[in-house]
């Protein structure tokens, strides 16, 4: 791991998959609490989205099932760069510029904003790093998450059998 990791509380690993794009999607995280090496595993399903928005739902969902009694040192791990460049780069821009592509009234708004605005406020609540893996390079806890995405929707299509 990074040197970012070490002062995290916790890791946050995510990732999303989805088959067609758009078309049925999964997202799954695995929280690990450094201190204790005990670890949640999360995932779940759309039955019509796009690849982005299950990237998007990971890092949500991770959040949101952090214990919100205080603020805690979290590091986002994925291998989405929409997700790490979104939050570390282009979110300031969007937020000044209203949700928007760029600075004039008529440029076109952010793409999946309801879930940025989402991640944005729940990353607020929290003291966050990120850091970039390569997605299918064998980063251990990456893998089981694209595992638990693809099982997702693999139970959603068993489901609406």
């Amino acid at each position: 791991m990074g040197k970012s990791n070490l002062a995290a509380e916790i890791l946050l690993f995510t990732d999303g998959a989805c088959s067609g794009n758009p078309g049925p999607g999964g997202w799954a995280a695995i929280l690990r609490h450094v201190e204790s090496d005990k670890e949640k595993k999360i995932s779940g399903s759309e039955a019509r989205t796009t690849n982005n928005r299950m990237e998007l739902m990971a890092a949500i969902e991770g959040l949101r099932a952090i214990n919100a009694d205080r603020r805690h040192r979290v590091c986002l791990i994925s291998d989405s760069q929409y997700v790490i460049f979104g939050l570390t780069q282009w979110i300031k821009g969007w937020i000044a510029n209203d949700w928007r592509r760029g600075k004039k009234s008529n440029a076109p708004p952010v793409l999946n904003v309801d879930l940025w605005k989402t991640l944005y406020e729940l990353s607020q609540q929290h003291d966050m790093t990120y850091e970039h893996v390569r997605g299918h390079s064998g980063h251990l806890e990456n893998e089981e998450c694209d595992r638990m995405a693809v099982a997702a929707i693999k139970d959603l299509k068993r489901g609406n059998d």
